[in-house]
C-alpha cells in the first residue's frame, strides 16, 4: 500500500508557473501506473503559460474560479469542474477569482519533462 498526505510531497513551481505538489509517479513512487497525480494552485489573478503535453490530462477542480482554454477553446472552470485536455492541446489557465485555484492533475501517460513544451 503507498499511502501519503498532501503535506508529504515537495512543492515547486511547474514550467508553466502553476505550484504543483506531485502526490503519485509511477517512475518516482515504484507503483503500477500509467498515469500520473498532482495537486495544483494558481494564486488570485494569475494565468499559466501556454504549454502543450503529449500526454492527455484530465483537471478536476476543487476551490477557484477560472477560465481554462485548450486551443481556440475556452470554458469557465470552478469547484466541482472537470477538464480533458486532449494529447498535443495547446492549454493555460486562467484565474479570474480572488481567491486561489486549486486543482488535481491526471497525466496519462505519466508526465515527463520531454513530453511538455511551454509555448511562451
Amino acid at each position: 500500500m503507498l499511502k501519503r498526505t498532501l503535506a508529504e510531497c515537495r512543492e515547486f513551481v511547474a514550467g508553466d508557473h502553476t505550484v504543483l505538489r506531485e502526490l503519485m509517479h509511477p517512475a518516482k513512487d515504484g507503483v503500477a501506473l500509467g498515469y500520473s497525480v498532482a495537486h495544483g494552485r494558481l494564486a488570485a489573478g494569475k494565468r499559466s503559460k501556454r504549454h502543450i503535453l503529449t500526454s492527455s490530462e484530465v483537471y478536476y477542480f476543487i476551490a477557484g474560479q477560472g477560465r481554462m482554454t485548450i486551443d481556440a477553446e475556452t470554458c469557465p472552470v470552478e469547484a466541482g469542474s472537470i477538464v480533458y485536455v486532449p494529447p498535443g492541446g495547446t492549454q493555460f489557465l486562467e484565474n479570474t477569482g480572488t481567491s486561489e485555484i486549486e486543482f488535481l492533475c491526471l497525466v496519462d501517460p505519466a508526465w515527463r519533462i520531454e513530453d511538455e513544451t511551454v509555448v511562451e
